[in-house]
């Protein structure tokens, strides 16, 4: 508790992160260059830093474990908390553009660690950009799921390069995806949920998921209700566009 008095940046109720100390632009410009450090392939990423429970004394995480989900654009992480959960013992991490909602997010995970010994230690966050760097991350078929909730609508046509879902990516989310794995998209704005559907629908290593298997997918009830966002729409009484599609292997 002292140490909550003595950092105003906590909650002294909850002893986590507060976020009007970490308000940022609500989207970022991933066209243009930013200065973090990446890594030149996934095997230059010191997955010590992230998982340290799973890392043993020479701080090599263990062989048997990879991070098999992806949050692109993870926000404030209320999807990743919710995952770390629900599948924990399942390595997932979100990527953030912005420097200081990453911070946020680091700082929220440690303090749930904190506060729940043995809990989240599944789940971290990586400063990056996405549209740049997947391959820096992650190996050929090593995920199993990518969400991608709430992305920038960039509603401008000039901009539209900028959306984080188009059919060039698309050929290297499904690079990163194994066959089976799946693609999870959500958005309040119609036209981009067309546009995203109309991506994936096009795209010969996609398919899209029955109604039953939505159904039956306890991941999809969390795409419209696990993140602020989210949350913000369904208090204003808006409406969702999702996309869910798996990744397959091309006709021959």
């Amino acid at each position: 508790m002292l140490e909550n008095e003595a950092n105003p940046t906590l909650s002294k109720s909850t002893g986590l992160p507060r976020k009007r100390f970490y308000r940022a632009r609500a989207h970022s410009n991933p066209l243009s260059d930013s200065h973090f450090p990446v890594p030149t392939s996934p095997c230059h990423v010191d997955f010590s830093l992230h998982y340290p429970q799973f890392c043993s004394s020479s701080d090599q995480i263990d062989s048997s474990k990879k991070i098999q989900f992806a949050d692109i654009g993870c926000g404030f992480g209320g999807l990743l908390i919710s995952l770390s959960t629900l599948f924990p013992d399942t390595l997932m991490i979100g990527m953030e553009l912005r420097d200081k909602v990453t911070e946020y997010v680091k700082e929220r995970i440690l303090a749930l660690r904190v506060a729940n010994p043995g809990q989240y230690q599944n789940i971290s966050v990586v400063r990056t950009n996405s549209m740049k760097y997947i391959p820096n991350y992650f190996e050929k078929g090593q995920l199993s799921k990518m969400f991608f909730l709430f992305p920038d609508p960039h509603f401008k046509e000039k901009n539209h390069r900028r959306r984080v879902i188009s059919t060039h990516l698309l050929d290297e989310y499904a690079y990163a995806l194994g066959v089976g794995g799946i693609i999870y998209t959500i958005t309040d704005v119609e036209e981009l949920g067309d546009w995203m559907k109309a991506c994936l629908e096009s795209h010969p290593m996609f398919e899209a998921l029955t109604e039953e298997e939505l159904e039956a997918d306890p991941v999809v009830k969390l795409l419209s209700s696990a993140t602020e966002e989210s949350q913000k729409v369904a208090r204003n009484g808006g409406q969702t566009f999702q996309a869910v599609y798996r990744r397959i292997m091309p006709a021959a």
